[in-house]
């Protein structure tokens, strides 16, 4: 080989390198931006216990839109903007810095039965609902994002099984095969009831895997509030208390039973079940309560600025009222 061969041989090696080192510096970069911050939650646990139809991130609230079946859509916290993002009918909805998840049911204009359940996976998508990616064709029941993992629950033919995988769905741990409801977080800790020999309160640490039993009590629908540990007391018919770490101090807040609830920018919406049921809205300490309509409801979702529900088995109209409202109406979206 002449010495003009092997330095041509030498420029071209050496130019490769410098091309497949700024290729993995960008890539490790890219990576390095993509990641969460500490204390990423991918929704809050009452609207991921109300079938998380809404989730709020970076000034912007995502939805899923029932009037047309659930489709995907985004707008401001103030009901502006209104944007349809997809025609993925989705539910579960979570969301970080860079991408939205959902569990997706089907799609609109699908047609029969078999397509939507041909199209029920977990899905991720950039904000705008594009760059859409298949995580899992399973059926989640639940999920939530902690940091830079995904947490999920599956009902699958054969069993039930609780994962964790990173949020490209790589890395998968089997955690359980049993009920682990994943909505609640707490200091970056997975809090929710027991579900296999009682319905103590547990927590999972998502940097161990590492399940803790935290306190002895009959309890479902774990919420983490400011201070506050709010749940259902199932031994007294499932009225809705609230438990302070701090202090040690236990409240009840109200003695109806409740169906479903959800908290948030201060207020506390609860479903009052009975022979005269009603939607009831009052303050975090249980004071102020007020009849926010008449009837069953269900879904309750929150965002900073409203509350969004459906009247139960009226499944494509879903009602709005600003936090701490006495009225409601009809949230259409145009």
């Amino acid at each position: 080989m002449s010495r003009k061969t092997k330095t041509i041989t030498i420029l071209i090696a050496g130019g490769l390198l410098i091309l497949l080192s700024a290729l993995f510096i960008g890539t490790v970069l890219l990576n390095k931006k993509a990641a969460n911050p500490e204390g990423t939650v991918g929704n809050t646990a009452g609207n991921l216990y109300n079938s998380g139809y809404f989730c709020e991130q970076g000034g912007r609230v995502y939805f899923a839109n029932v009037k047309e079946g659930g489709v995907l859509y985004s707008m401001n916290p103030d009901e502006s903007d209104v944007k349809r993002l997809s025609n993925a009918i989705a539910v579960n909805l979570l969301a970080d810095e860079n991408f939205l998840y959902y569990f997706q049911l089907g799609t609109s204009g699908g047609g029969s039965f078999e397509n939507v359940v041909s199209n029920r996976s977990f899905m991720r998508s950039n904000h705008n609902g594009q760059k859409i990616k298949t995580l899992a064709k399973e059926i989640v029941v639940s999920a939530q994002l902690v940091n830079n993992s995904l947490y999920y629950l599956t009902s699958g033919s054969k069993q039930i099984r609780f994962y964790k995988s990173d949020l490209e769905h790589n890395n998968i741990v089997d955690l359980a095969d049993y009920v682990i409801q994943p909505s609640c977080v707490y200091d970056s800790q997975i809090i929710y009831a027991g579900t296999l020999d009682d319905h103590c309160l547990y927590s999972l640490n998502t940097e161990s895997d590492v399940q803790t039993k935290v306190m002895d009590a009959n309890l479902c629908f774990p919420v983490f509030y400011e201070d506050s540990l709010y749940y259902l007391n199932v031994e007294k018919n499932y009225r809705l208390e609230r438990y302070s770490f701090s202090s040690g101090r236990k409240e009840v807040l109200t003695n109806d039973r409740v169906d479903c609830y959800n908290i948030g920018s201060g207020y506390i919406y609860y479903q009052k079940n009975g022979t005269s049921p009603q939607l009831i809205c009052m303050r975090c300490d249980g004071s102020g309560a007020m009849v926010l309509a008449e009837g069953n409801y269900t879904k309750i979702n929150m965002t900073s600025a409203y509350v969004y529900f459906q009247e139960f088995g009226v499944p494509n109209v879903t009602f709005h009222s600003p936090i701490g409202s006495s009225s409601f109406s009809v949230f259409s979206v145009e």
